[in-house]
């Protein structure tokens, strides 16, 4: 949102407006609330084209196409004039980000996130189609995601089901590469296109990457009529849903119930939209708006804002609505006070900056030689630091001249460097915007992902390792060997609770907390579960123990946690019910143990001896197999899958499969004896090489 300026109404209709929330070519849309207090998105054609008759009838048209849709999933019309002056139409304000800005701070969506809004945006598009409309430009920018639920906004080129294109020679129909190839020809348009819409918008939700893309306009809108969509980067059973969406013929496309139907979102997914870090990014807007619209002055309507105070506001913070969270909230009480914003003021995460993905076919690298680092080798890994973290523009990992430090995933330059951090005592991700570690006193502290500007501590903690995180804690274990959980909101100890178990200083437990739930692994290879909310224990694991020293590592995805170790198995994380277990592949089931899990889709991949398996994480039987000596951790990025050929004295290194032929396509030589591991993020393989750091790039 920016601030009125020269020449923009102070009033429309029963609306004082109070800021700009966009504009287009044929109008603005501003920030409005009327007497009551109640907010609204007033839309207003631009004055030197309110005599032109064409556009305002166009307006017009609007208004009465938003009117006709009384659907729950699109944001309601509130008031409009249409007729003399200023056309204006006021809708509900919706709290909330647009898709596209979901995915920019929080990344692709996760199974039932993408199956909840892929119900949700089919039932309203029935709704929209039964009131004999077609939205005809339906995209992410068009969703706003809301505690609700999501929204559909924009009816700018909605048309009767009948209705012919509104284009004219030379302009582009719809959003390249959401619009449907009937679209683009400037064909007749009916409900279908809305439908080939909405799969290539569940195909960004899904993956972060478009389904048809290309270097401009024109190369996207040719690959919609001509192309194939881009969906290998999507799990399977996605893809099998998204793919008829975009089928070129539209009487192959599947009606929006059938997509409902198919999608079939799991129970309470309208939970969705009220947990995690998006939830938290919809109620730090909720509460910033609240702010921005309630004055807390000893005169006057306490519903009302000054316009002073809000332009200040407005004009200090930038676009602090629409694409800076909660941001208005810090600079509002910034100005206010004079003071700057606090430890928990936290600025939204950046921007990931996303590699290019090589191709063999374009001649980006040959098949069989090793590729070229995109940055490294770097000798700056401390001996005993753990795995490198990437988080969205920097990696993070323990620095060689001690404590953490923090380096551009794009070259490699050093970004930032907390000193004073004991980084064997392991550090995470809070949402992508923070960093959370344990100092060398035992506090936590927290430092932002890209900048390594010192946020909140909690020197209560009083901890030796740091377990794990989610929305609403972090939780640690303390010198006295006992699990204590620490606010994010407000460095408070939550609980301290006493487990069974070796959680000395010196055995480093493993953990991961979801779900209502901190699963805790041990270094004799013993699981316990305890709640999140008092720490009491809610089901055990005796003797998931590993082999050779190699650790349990809790990985959790949606309702189940898996488990390596002797054995590797999936469990209910509500009360640790059994769903599969795998036993050793290899001839030496004494020695080896499986390596950690990674999620990708609805696979489940671990090493293990000579092997990489990759199993339905339902039912655990077998989707992938892979050979290479020695792995430990395993990593998807782009079409491939990647382990560390330790054993292999001839050309140990890290290994690179296509994830489709199963077969290896390179090996990037690594030092013999030492310790090695590999994590990615952002189509980059990030690699310890001993007590160097290098960045790979991925096919």
């Amino acid at each position: 949102m920016n601030p009125l300026g020269t020449g923009d109404p102070l009033r429309l209709g029963p609306y004082r407006l109070l800021g700009v929330l966009g504009e287009g070519g044929m109008g603005k849309v501003y920030f409005g609330q009327d007497n009551s207090g109640r907010t609204a998105a007033v839309k207003v054609l631009r004055p030197e084209l309110a005599h032109d008759q064409n556009l305002a009838l166009r307006f017009v048209r609007e208004a009465q196409m938003a009117q006709a849709v009384t659907s729950t999933g699109v944001a309601r019309v509130l008031g409009a004039h249409t007729e003399g002056g200023r056309p204006w139409i006021a809708t509900e304000f919706l709290t909330g980000p647009t898709l596209d800005q979901a995915i920019d701070a929080h990344g692709p969506f996760d199974d039932p996130t993408v199956r909840a809004l892929a119900a949700a945006i089919a039932r309203t598009l029935a709704d929209i189609h039964t009131a004999g409309l077609v939205h005809r430009d339906l995209k992410p920018a068009n969703i706003v995601l809301t505690s609700d639920g999501p929204r559909v906004i924009d009816f700018g080129i909605a048309r009767p089901e009948h209705g012919l294109t509104l284009t004219t020679t030379g302009e582009v129909p719809v959003t390249p590469g959401y619009g449907a190839p009937e679209q683009v020809m400037g064909h007749r348009v009916g409900p279908p296109a809305d439908v080939f819409s909405l799969g290539a918008l569940l195909a960004y939700a899904a993956s972060g990457q478009r389904a048809y893309d290309g270097g401009h306009v024109a190369a996207v809108q040719y690959e919609v009529v001509h192309g194939e969509p881009r969906l290998s980067h999507l799990p399977e059973h996605l893809r099998q849903l998204i793919a008829p969406c975009l089928a070129k013929d539209p009487a192959l496309r599947p009606t929006p119930g059938q997509i409902a139907a198919a999608f079939a979102p799991p129970r309470g997914a309208e939970r969705i939209w009220r947990h995690g870090p998006l939830a938290g990014d919809i109620k730090q807007r909720e509460r910033t708006v609240h702010q921005l619209t309630t004055v807390v002055a000893a005169h006057g309507d306490p519903r009302r804002v000054s316009r002073r105070r809000l332009i200040t506001a407005l004009a200090t913070g930038g676009a602090v609505i629409a694409a800076g969270g909660g941001s208005a909230a810090w600079w509002l009480r910034e100005r206010e006070t004079g003071q700057k914003p606090g430890p928990f003021a936290i600025p939204p995460a950046v921007r990931t900056p996303d590699a290019r993905i090589l191709s063999a076919d374009k001649g980006d690298f040959v098949i069989g030689e090793a590729p070229t680092p995109l940055w490294g080798p770097m000798p700056v890994l401390a001996k005993d630091s753990p795995a490198p973290l990437p988080v969205r523009d920097v990696v993070v990992f323990g620095a060689r001249a001690g404590g953490l430090a923090a380096h551009s995933v794009v070259d490699g330059k050093h970004r930032w460097t907390a000193p004073d951090v004991d980084a064997a005592a392991l550090y995470c991700s809070l949402s992508d915007a923070l960093i959370a570690a344990v100092d060398t006193k035992g506090s936590l502290v927290t430092f932002v992902a890209s900048t390594g500007e010192p946020k909140w501590s909690a020197p209560a903690a009083e901890a030796t390792t740091l377990l794990a995180a989610d929305d609403e804690a972090v939780y640690v274990v303390t010198k006295s060997g006992r699990l204590r959980s620490i606010g994010r909101s407000d460095a408070t100890v939550r609980w301290t609770a006493r487990i069974s178990g070796d959680l000395g200083p010196k055995a480093r437990p493993r953990g991961a907390a979801a779900q209502g739930v901190l699963v805790v692994a041990t270094l004799a290879g013993d699981v316990i579960a305890v709640d999140t909310a008092d720490g009491r224990k809610k089901w055990d694991l005796p003797s998931q123990s590993a082999a050779d020293g190699l650790r349990v590592v809790p990985k959790i995805s949606g309702s189940t946690v898996y488990l390596n170790g002797r054995t590797w198995t999936a469990r209910r994380i509500a009360d640790g019910k059994e769903l599969w277990k795998k036993t050793s592949t290899d001839a030496f089931d004494n020695v080896n143990a499986w390596g950690p899990s990674t999620v990708h889709g609805t696979t489940v991949y671990a090493a293990q001896g000579s092997y990489i398996s990759g199993l339905n994480g339902k039912d655990g039987s077998e989707a992938w197999h892979g050979v290479t000596t020695g792995s430990v951790s395993v990593v998807l990025q782009g079409s491939s899958v990647w382990g560390v050929d330790n054993l292999n004295t001839g050309l140990g290194g890290v290994v690179a499969f296509d994830a489709d032929s199963k077969k290896q396509v390179w090996t990037y030589p690594l030092t013999r004896r030492a310790l090695h591991w590999i994590t990615g993020d952002s189509n980059r393989i990030f690699v310890m090489d001993g007590a160097a750091l290098i960045a790979l790039p991925v096919f």
